[in-house]
């Protein structure tokens, strides 16, 4: 096991090196411009476990910049086929079943490879048409190895690999993820619960697992004859309407969201499929959950939103995010307060979600604030759709669905908040408050006719105030002995006044002089001053 890790190890760090991440291990080379397609090329030669990695890390933008997202979601989930004599023997292995017993009939050519499984066709005994997914042997070994590597590199590092939050933190999540990918028991567990949550939604579905040939290394679904979303010849070929596709397409993603709060992390084109009028969504190896109190806090963010209280969606922000150093709440309220500028005097169709999500992402950044995993997945899988939408149908903004849909489930919303016991509460606070206003006036103009009233000023950085005022009150003082300097010496020329240097007064001229040395260092000083501020 030892030798198979250094010669893994030594493998991955000559791949890196050849696509000119030498800057990683060595600070004398520089990153190559070219590095987020080098990164991609690099997880492509590295096989398997580097290709699942790399899909992960085009999950998380608060991982790594935009710039390398954009390639890595390129990288195609698509590798060598396994043999099939190998394949069998997993599943025989896993389910204590030969594969005889089970099936009438296999494709022993995969319809799919993927980095972590197999896919082939079958047919059950009982005449059924299903999809076999296999694990490929030694898969979770792989990952585990692999990720293991990463972090010894990354502790062996002689560059500061400069990253939002700690890249061997950012490991062992992204180690945490994969595992849960690799976890066929978890992901027929997700098709089950989307399946509940979706059994009334007549134009969604979700294949069905076959439990009894699953298990944490197979899941065996029911094969579902479709073609792939984004495909729009065969969308207009079997009668269906481009724009109803898309809509719906994005009234599902919201009802995932803001009602279910369990969404398809990867709702990408190959993920769904159209067959029998219904948007099929396939591989719930990633998934989004949202706990009732990120679904209430995004609610009230769309609230917010809609009644144009910029003060509320600061407080959103705050109760969801994880404080990372000190926050400036006015330079929050100022960042605010430009998106509402910038998205709320604007055409809805003018307006792009991914951009705006990632620019709270930056704001949220910017201010000492991380936001939960939980809303970075949802990120990630409203781009991936916005794309999607956008292919379907380019004249639909998926806010233009968002909108109707947030404020028709706000309408039963606010009425529950006005039958709940918060509504008793904030009428007893304000019903207090109310009270006590007449007599803290009255005490208040008391104080105020008797000369006892005091207005108290807090300024902040009083010190550094003071000190450019006392800078400005000097440049003052130094521009007026430079004017009268100039005068006087004015005054002692006109009058000839000696002693004379070839019938020059040499008092005047040495007035002159230290004037203009004067105004010389003054002009210097001032000019520092506003470079200064300028490159601040």
């Amino acid at each position: 096991m030892a030798r198979k890790s250094s010669e893994r190890f030594k493998k991955i760090i000559k791949v890196f090196a050849s696509y000119g991440f030498e800057y990683i291990f060595d600070s004398k080379h520089i990153e190559d411009k070219k590095s987020p397609v080098n990164l991609r090329k690099a997880f492509e030669e590295l096989g398997p476990t580097f290709i699942k990695l790399g899909q992960i890390l085009s999950t998380r933008p608060d991982i790594i910049s935009q710039e390398y997202i954009e390639e890595l979601i390129k990288l195609q989930d698509s590798v060598p086929k396994e043999d099939f004599e190998v394949i069998k023997t997993v599943f025989e292995s896993t389910l204590n079943v030969s594969l005889e017993e089970c099936f009438e009939y296999i494709n022993y050519n995969p319809v799919a490879s993927a980095s972590i499984a197999q896919v082939h066709e079958g047919i059950l005994k009982d005449g059924r048409d299903v999809v076999i997914k296999i694990q490929r042997p030694d898969i979770y070994e792989q990952i585990h190895l692999d990720i293991s590597i990463l972090i010894r590199i990354f502790k062996l590092a002689k560059t500061k690999i400069v990253m939002p939050i700690d890249p061997l933190e950012a490991l062992q999540e992204i180690q945490s993820i994969a595992e849960d990918e690799l976890n066929f028991i978890l992901e027929g567990e997700n098709i089950g619960k989307f399946r509940d949550y979706n059994k009334n939604i007549a134009s969604v579905y979700a294949p069905y697992v076959v439990k009894e040939l699953s298990s944490d290394k197979v899941l065996v679904l029911e094969k579902i004859d479709g073609f792939k979303i984004n495909q729009l010849d065969m969308i207009s070929e079997n009668g269906y309407d481009n724009k109803d596709v898309a809509k719906k397409l994005a009234l599902s993603y919201c009802k995932q969201i803001f009602e279910d709060g369990f969404f398809h992390g990867d709702p990408h084109p190959g993920n769904l499929l159209i067959n029998d009028g219904k948007i099929c969504f396939i591989d719930f190896g990633i998934v989004g959950q949202l706990n009732s109190g990120i679904k209430k806090i995004l609610n009230n963010v769309m609230i917010a939103i809609a009644t144009k209280d910029k003060e509320k969606l600061v407080n959103c922000i705050l109760s969801v995010a994880i404080k990372k150093g000190k926050v400036n709440r006015m330079h929050l309220y100022d960042g605010v307060s430009y998106m509402f500028d910038a998205y709320l005097t604007t055409a809805i169709k003018n307006i792009k979600i991914s951009v705006l999500l990632q620019e709270v992402f930056i704001l949220a950044r910017d201010n000492n604030l991380q936001l939960p995993r939980e809303l970075v997945a949802l990120t990630r899988g409203l781009i991936i759709l916005e794309g999607v939408v956008t292919e379907i149908d380019p004249e639909l903004e998926i806010i233009e669905v968002i909108n109707p849909f947030i404020k028709a489930k706000n309408k039963t919303m606010i009425l529950n908040f006005l039958q709940s016991e918060d509504l008793l509460i904030s009428l007893y606070s304000f019903g207090r408050d109310s009270i006590q206003i007449p007599s803290k006036t009255l005490e208040l103009l008391t104080k105020l006719c008797a000369g006892e009233g005091k207005l108290q000023l807090r300024i902040k950085d009083r010190n550094i105030i003071l000190q450019e005022i006392n800078k400005m009150i000097n440049k003052i003082t130094a521009g007026v002995l430079v004017a009268a300097l100039i005068i006087g010496s004015s005054m002692i020329m006109s009058t000839n006044v000696g002693p004379k240097y070839n019938g020059v007064s040499l008092i005047g001229a040495i007035g002159y002089l230290i004037s203009a040395i004067f105004a010389i260092g003054l002009l210097v000083s001032m000019i520092r001053t506003r470079d200064f501020k300028y490159r601040k």
